[in-house]
């Protein structure tokens, strides 16, 4: 059994007291401190320094008096410095799966194959792209078009994968010649402390990075609000994507936002039946559940619901709970007593509204009395009206839904405030590529394949604004400024 970290180990190994800014770490100016709960023990692994808006002003001051120097850089100065942080972070990358595991709660073999790794391939990407982007180009017309820094940015990233967010902000801003401020979740502060040294050792500019934690209330609002910040990213809820808009629109920023998702997964009878539903049933419950892109809404063609529901039912129940310190492919508990809490209330709303509850329900699973792990869920029967069925519940709830043809099967899986991912399951190429384009959403993953590293990522409606990785990514940090010249 593997010894669980106890806070004097977390305090030697991370700086959960200071803040990194204009290239040193610097004491808080207010008092104000959280304990970082690890969710598997429910202890704390040590008290974070929450961030004031006076962290705030110094960290973006610092930004912008950095950001002249660093505007001024050429590409191949910027795809050095990237490459360096690959380097650096590359032989770190089990520190960071490591922290993940220990602040968030990801089993540690998906932590260092997934959470950690997507750090370098994200960054391999942003590099591929930095290299192929053109920052100037001339017009049809004769004028000339070019691609400049957007100014200082400021950067809010979630808990739920948080070196995954922090590389997609951080990578493109660096790579456009930004300067920045990041404000992690501050439910998952280590992986950004250690991120911050990385981006010290590979030798970013004093100033051009700097990492102040603090509640989004505070630390956020502050940060969206400031005259001197150009550009706000936002990842995490939708509720707090439009507290960043609004508290941005006041000083006219731009604003790129990736939020929730409630995503249809789409098995048409004609698909590999057993693959499709053991891959749904995963690419619902990976990372628990929380995953704005997971496909949390599994709609079935009619003719082969009920196979697909027992199909579902039994990859459910052979799901394993256990420690994310120990290596193993099992689901780890949810990130947070909150979270636990959310997931609870609408797993019992599900059964309120009158679902058939067929693998897991309320409660944690049986020997997990401690932790915040819930049981693997699959709900049949489900209407797409239900709470269960058009709110992101963010934890391994799964809701099946039957559908009688393709024409219904797009209209249930439009019904939603949401569009960040859809899947198709079908062994028609044609149905397929119509179906993916009929789809009202960002991005659609057809019969197991996924989205590379490189590729955007982002969602229409209430699920964001912009999109992130690759480079669509670069250009969210970039601004267009046309000349005419005889």
């Amino acid at each position: 059994m593997t010894r669980p970290q106890t806070s004097m180990d977390t305090a030697m190994q991370y700086n959960l007291s200071q803040f990194y800014i204009g290239g040193s770490w610097t004491a808080p100016h207010g008092s104000a401190s959280a304990d970082v709960i690890n969710p598997a023990t429910e202890q704390s692994l040590g008290r974070l320094a929450l961030g004031s808006e006076a962290d705030v002003d110094a960290a973006v001051a610092a930004a912008k008096a950095a950001l002249p120097g660093f505007a001024a850089t050429s590409r191949e100065d910027r795809i050095a410095l990237l490459e360096r942080v690959l380097e650096v972070y590359t032989a770190r990358v089990d520190d960071f799966a490591t922290a993940i595991s220990l602040e968030m709660g990801a089993p540690i073999t998906m932590s260092r194959e997934m959470q950690a790794q997507v750090g370098i391939d994200h960054l391999e990407a942003i590099i591929a792209d930095l290299k192929a982007l053109d920052f100037e180009e001339t017009l049809p017309n004769g004028d000339t078009l070019v691609r400049m820094p957007a100014g200082v940015c400021g950067l809010i990233t979630p808990w739920n994968w948080p070196i995954n967010q922090i590389v997609l902000k951080v990578g493109p801003a660096l790579a456009a010649g930004c300067t920045m401020v990041l404000k992690p979740s501050e439910l998952t502060p280590l992986s950004a402390i250690l991120y911050a040294e990385v981006l010290h050792e590979a030798g970013v500019p004093a100033g051009v990075f700097n990492l102040v934690h603090g509640e989004g209330p505070v630390a956020g609002a502050a940060l969206s609000r400031h005259p001197d910040v150009a550009l706000m990213s936002f990842t995490g809820s939708t509720r707090g994507g439009v507290a960043v808009t609004r508290d941005a629109a006041e000083t006219i920023k731009k604003v790129a936002l990736e939020l929730g998702g409630k995503s249809p997964n789409l098995v048409f009878a004609d698909c590999d039946l057993e693959t499709a539903i053991a891959e749904g049933v995963e690419a619902c419950f990976i990372n628990t559940g929380q995953s704005c892109d997971a496909a949390t809404r599994m709609l079935v063609e009619r003719s082969v619901y009920g196979r697909a529901v027992e199909l579902a039912q039994a990859k459910a129940a052979a799901m394993s709970v256990g420690n994310p310190a120990e290596p193993g492919n099992h689901m780890g508990p949810l990130s947070s007593a909150q979270q636990y809490a959310r997931v609870q209330e609408m797993i019992e709303a599900g059964i309120a509204e009158g679902a058939r509850l067929v693998a897991g329900g309320p409660g944690k699973p049986d020997g997990f009395e401690t932790g915040y792990y819930a049981q693997p869920t699959v709900f049949a029967d489900v209407n797409n009206a239900m709470r269960i069925a058009q709110e992101e519940i963010f934890g391994p709830v799964l809701v099946m839904i039957p559908f009688g043809n393709e024409e219904e099967a797009i209209a249930i899986a439009n019904d939603t405030p949401y569009g960040l991912s859809a899947y198709v399951q079908t062994g028609d190429s044609a149905r397929a590529g119509r179906v993916a384009r009929a789809l009202h959403s960002g991005m659609v993953n057809v019969n197991g394949a996924f989205l590379a590293a490189g590729s955007p990522f982002g969602g229409v409606k209430m699920s964001g604004i912009g999109r992130e990785g690759g480079r669509e990514g670069i250009l969210e940090f970039l601004e267009t400024k046309v000349i005419a010249a005889p």
